[in-house]
């Protein structure tokens, strides 16, 4: 996946599939793609890594194929402890990148390899915990199309905004030369922000699908970093 390609005008909204509203999932992505969505995060949790166990492949492998006809794609944040097991099954469901984290990547290069032997593209997570230059590190090693600063503790939809993320993705912005994407409390009150620090790639998902009118949610964030 070719990162560069889906960001207009420099930055881009990608709505977290994981706050919709899963009886309305399918109509709910029509209505973003109707208003320009052209990149949809899917959160992935094992109950390990994370506490939770969130959404799977039944899921990615029955929202995939209208996305992809739309001419859109499909970025799976992995927060699970053995990201490079999952690749081809995730590959053969629909997905078009994934993004793992460094907490349990102790070789990137060789999980990088792994997702790139399915045809997938590499992003790199870190939670709050790990340092900038680290997750730069891994980042390099991997030879990442994105990195991910997470501004909450990965787990949950819903959680606070944690401010001390503007100067950790100002810090990231100087380690790496590739999109920096950001996901966690999100909104139209720190989006612009979130621009001004470095983040070219907003991941939102209350935010969007909290909103009476998601596609309109979805409008005024990309009109707030724009």
């Amino acid at each position: 996946m070719a990162w560069a390609d889906w960001i207009r005008g420099g930055a881009e909204i990608v709505p977290s599939l994981y706050a919709a509203d899963f009886r309305r999932l399918g109509e709910q992505i029509d209505l973003l793609l109707a208003a320009g969505c052209r990149v949809f995060h899917f959160d992935v949790g094992d109950g390990h890594f994370i506490p939770p166990v969130t959404m799977g492949p039944v899921v990615l492998r029955s929202i995939a194929p209208g996305i992809h006809a739309a001419g859109a794609v499909l970025d799976c944040h992995l927060m699970v402890d053995d990201p490079a097991h999952h690749f081809a099954e995730f590959a053969a469901s629909g997905a078009d990148s994934v993004s793992f984290h460094v907490e349990v990547a102790p070789d990137p290069a060789a999980v990088a390899a792994e997702a790139r032997s399915h045809g997938l593209g590499v992003g790199v997570v870190f939670n709050p915990e790990t340092s900038p230059t680290r997750a730069a590190g891994a980042a390099k090693a991997a030879a990442a199309e994105i990195v991910l600063c997470m501004s909450i503790h990965p787990g949950y939809s819903g959680q606070a905004f944690m401010p001390e993320a503007l100067g950790r993705i100002e810090e990231l912005a100087k380690l790496v030369d590739v999109p920096i994407q950001v996901d966690g409390g999100v909104g139209e009150e720190n989006a612009a922000a979130l621009r001004r620090a470095g983040a070219s790639l907003f991941v939102a998902g209350n935010a969007v699908f909290g909103d009476p009118d998601p596609a309109e949610a979805y409008r005024r964030l990309r009109a707030a970093v724009a």
